[in-house]
């Protein structure tokens, strides 16, 4: 086994270990969330080691859409609601604070995959994001536990994809999938470490909180949307088919189809739920 699998299974073992103090803690919700996420990631992870280029290509589409569509419409209805309703200006605040935060965490991120690193730079950069959207569902759900477990598993439903796409590149780069262990369960180890802190119970610090949890995974969200485009991870997989640029001009049609499919999904289970 590589270092780097030894890493992943370290991390692994570490999200077990806090599952008990998770349990112990009564952070339900916030383990359930852990453990989708592992899963997500894990399962797309084998599916992405497999399939034609052109099946590859449709499948990233589809997986992007339906993660994307689904985290836009639930950190519109779930989390920028609620942080306007802490507070409105420092709602408004967080919300921007949290997409510029992810758009420059991203930025800084792509730098960082040109630095001489003992790490798979892919692997490195999933677990950086793993970490911090973990960090965020904590807080979220550790001072909110009235919220319900469809915005969790709405924001994590894009660890599916990113699984998929990173267990493709590391097939093709000749890389053990199982690195990914790490990222895998990098949501579970911070999201229970920062669910057992207490914010201060006043409108201002949780609207910021909030708002910047919202900002940052409409970031997220927002770079997920599958734009079949020239230069992007979908082009990257449909040019090593034979028809390329056939493909790519199918492929939006899809797109449309999956974003509006994964927004609407989040509308049915909320409609549900409330009527319940």
């Amino acid at each position: 086994m590589s270092r780097l699998s030894r890493i992943g299974l370290l991390g692994f073992v570490a999200l077990v270990v806090l599952s008990g103090v998770a349990l112990s803690a009564g952070l339900d919700k916030v383990l359930a969330i852990a453990w989708v996420a592992f899963g997500a990631m894990a399962g797309a992870a084998v599916l992405g080691s497999r399939g034609s280029e052109s099946t590859h290509a449709r499948k990233l589409v589809w997986a992007f859409g339906l993660a994307s569509g689904a985290m836009i419409t639930s950190a519109a209805v779930f989390l920028v609601p609620g942080a306007i309703g802490h507070h409105p200006e420092f709602g408004g605040f967080g919300i921007a604070l949290g997409i510029l935060t992810g758009f420059g965490a991203h930025t800084i991120g792509h730098r960082l995959m040109h630095l001489d690193v003992p790490f798979d730079h892919a692997a490195l950069e999933l677990t950086a994001h793993s970490l911090t959207a973990g960090a965020i569902i904590g807080l979220v759900y550790g001072n909110m536990p009235d919220l319900g477990l469809l915005l969790g598993l709405a924001i994590v439903s894009h660890k599916g994809p990113a699984g998929y796409v990173a267990a493709h590149r590391l097939q093709r780069a000749g890389k053990p999938a199982s690195i990914l262990l790490l990222p895998a369960a990098g949501v579970g180890i911070t999201a229970i470490l920062s669910g057992l802190l207490d914010l201060p119970s006043t409108g201002a610090v949780n609207g910021l909180v909030f708002g910047f949890a919202a900002g940052v995974f409409l970031h997220v969200a927002m770079d997920f949307l599958p734009r079949c485009e020239l230069g992007g991870e979908i082009y990257e997989v449909a040019q090593l088919s034979d028809d390329a640029h056939h493909l790519l001009d199918k492929l939006r049609t899809h797109a449309v189809a999956s974003t509006t499919l994964g927004g609407a999904l989040v509308f049915v289970f909320w409609v549900t739920i409330a009527q319940a």
